[in-house]
């Protein structure tokens, strides 16, 4: 491992609340490349300017949506923002954004992420439907 990797990657972790996969793998096997983008993500999204850390949450937790990031690291998104003290409201509303730009498969999947997180218990219909899940498909052979 690289001089000083370890602590790079710790101080992203108590900065940022959380490291990806890739971060770890990156200072392991490339620190100066890990190093490159962790100053653009710095710059961007970690230093204090005019948005707020919990604006930013938001807006990448958004982004990540729309793009249908891994969902660890839209549910780390998540994770932090409420960390911050945002809503578990004012996070589905910002995910709700997603569906008239992106549409309804964007939208599902990061609601799906946000219920992950904030443990929301769906409601349930009280009549016989088929919800689309594998075992109905077996079951209906």
């Amino acid at each position: 491992m690289t001089d000083g990797a370890q602590e790079y990657i710790d101080d992203m972790a108590a900065k940022r609340g959380y490291v990806l996969d890739y971060h770890k793998v990156m200072a392991a096997a490339d620190f100066p490349v890990l190093q490159a983008a962790n100053h653009v993500v710095i710059a961007a999204y970690l230093d204090q300017r005019r948005l707020s850390r919990e604006t930013k949450e938001l807006l990448f937790i958004l982004s990540l949506t729309v793009m249908r990031a891994p969902l660890p690291q839209l549910r780390s998104h998540i994770q932090v923002a409420l960390d911050l003290g945002v809503t578990p409201e004012e996070i589905l509303e910002a995910i709700e954004i997603a569906l008239p730009e992106a549409g309804v498969v964007a939208f599902q999947y990061g609601v799906e992420a946000w219920q992950s997180v904030v443990g929301i218990r769906p409601l349930e219909p009280t009549v016989a439907v088929h919800d689309g899940k594998a075992e109905d498909a077996a079951s209906d052979s």
